[in-house]
């Protein structure tokens, strides 16, 4: 058995590649630190992770809502009350065995605890619980938090959000509704996906599925669809694809070559949840012509879109991490989105102001604002140029702390063990 354990849960390996990108940074910033150290996924869809699952030391556990929400938290309450049945329970339950035996639980949901997301509170309630009862500290990795006006919210994070042993915020706003809310628990950071490190090889996987000539001559320009906009665009009596495909023909009438590819992306299924496959399909299908657009038709790894989006000239984005990956390849980007967790990453570089809610997508505001964002290009990219070290510290920094917990949980509890007596 490794030296060190830890337990996954809020993200991913296949799916959202936003999820992805948090997962894997901290299996490499976390195996570098600790050395001998076991990772377990609790994991939404067992079978897509474990078939994309690279990294020898994670194991991947099933944990989908229905299983996280009753069997694993029954079985960790019963773990609680129940001491004569401990062992049993262990020996039935790989989640209760994974949390019992991790120094830590680290939790890498983006945004949690937030009002407008009620309807998402039970999951990332459940998501903690189990590792509360069974003893094992929780750290939430970099992510959002708040407001918490909305009551139920607000009496479910003043329960739970105290007991966690630290909560890493993502931004000044996240970092502001936790203070109001009177947490102490709080460390400043950044996305734990600006610490991914790129192997070097992406392109050559990248150049397997899509021709890279495209990316010579004519400036790029990336476009990262969100089907999560989609629905609160059309929701209101929008049409979020024809938007983006009349942007794209603009673009193309301007000499640009465009860029579009799925951020989230679950191949075999037309489902949308955590993926903007059928969306991005959609706009295509919405286009006069596919001359020079590049539509990504498939299932990329975070590491390869990091590389893709690196090769844009400029970018927009809606969904969050794609946003991180242009931020982190220091590429000018316009953002489109949702929630109060886009502008605090942008504040981080003074860039909030390339930032708009989707109340206000139309057309005209997408071309006006992309024309804005061209013109102050240069100055656009100085200032990714001077931030982006300090926020990648940032974004370090949980790593560091991880490391140090571990080793002092570790350090205690085997101190905690009995001697061995000389004979034995």
């Amino acid at each position: 058995m490794s030296a060190y354990r830890l337990t996954i849960i809020g993200s991913a390996i296949a799916g959202n590649k936003g999820a992805s990108a948090m997962l894997e940074s901290a299996v490499q910033t976390l195996t570098e630190r600790l050395g001998d150290v076991e990772f377990t996924l609790l994991s939404m869809y067992p079978a897509e992770d474990a078939a994309q699952n690279r990294f020898p030391n994670v194991a991947i556990v099933p944990a989908n809502p229905r299983q996280l929400g009753v069997t694993i938290n029954t079985l960790a309450l019963a773990y609680r009350v129940l001491p004569p049945l401990r062992r049993l329970i262990r020996s039935r339950s790989r989640a209760v065995e994974a949390l019992v035996g991790s120094q830590l639980l680290l939790d890498q949901g983006g945004i949690t605890f937030t009002d407008g997301r009620e309807k998402f509170l039970l999951y990332n309630v459940a998501s903690i619980l189990p590792a509360l009862n069974v003893r094992t500290p929780v750290f939430k990795c970099a992510q959002a938090i708040g407001p918490f006006q909305n009551p139920v919210n607000r009496f479910a994070s003043r329960t739970f959000l105290p007991k966690v042993r630290t909560i890493v915020t993502r931004g000044r706003i996240t970092h502001d509704h936790a203070e109001r809310l009177g947490l102490a628990n709080l460390v400043a950071g950044a996305d734990y996906a600006f610490s991914l490190g790129l192997s070097g090889h992406e392109r050559d996987e990248v150049a397997e599925h899509l021709d890279l000539a495209f990316f010579d001559g004519a400036p790029v320009v990336g476009i990262s669809p969100s089907a999560v906009l989609q629905k609160k665009v059309d929701a209101r009596g929008g049409d979020y694809a024809g938007q983006i495909a009349i942007f794209v023909e603009q673009l193309r009438s301007e000499g640009k070559r465009v860029l579009v590819l799925p951020h989230s992306a679950r191949s075999g299924t037309d489902k949308t949840h955590n993926n903007d496959l059928p969306l991005c399909r959609e706009i295509r299908s919405r286009l006069t012509s596919t001359d020079d657009v590049l539509v990504v038709d498939r299932e990329l790894s975070s590491q390869q879109l990091r590389y893709l989006i690196g090769r844009c000239d400029l970018f927009v984005a809606s969904r969050f991490h794609a946003m991180v990956s242009s931020l982190a390849m220091a590429v000018p980007t316009l953002v489109i989105g949702w929630s109060h967790k886009y502008r605090e990453v942008l504040e981080m570089f003074d860039l909030e102001e390339w930032a708009f809610g989707h109340d206000m997508l139309t057309p005209d505001h997408l071309r006006k604002r992309f024309a804005d964002l061209e013109e102050c290009r240069d100055k656009v990219k100085a200032k990714l140029d001077e931030y982006l070290p300090a926020v990648k510290a940032r974004s370090l920094e949980q790593a560091d702390l991880i490391a140090e917990a571990v080793r002092g949980i570790a350090a205690e509890t085997a101190d905690r063990r009995p001697a061995r007596s000389a004979a034995s």
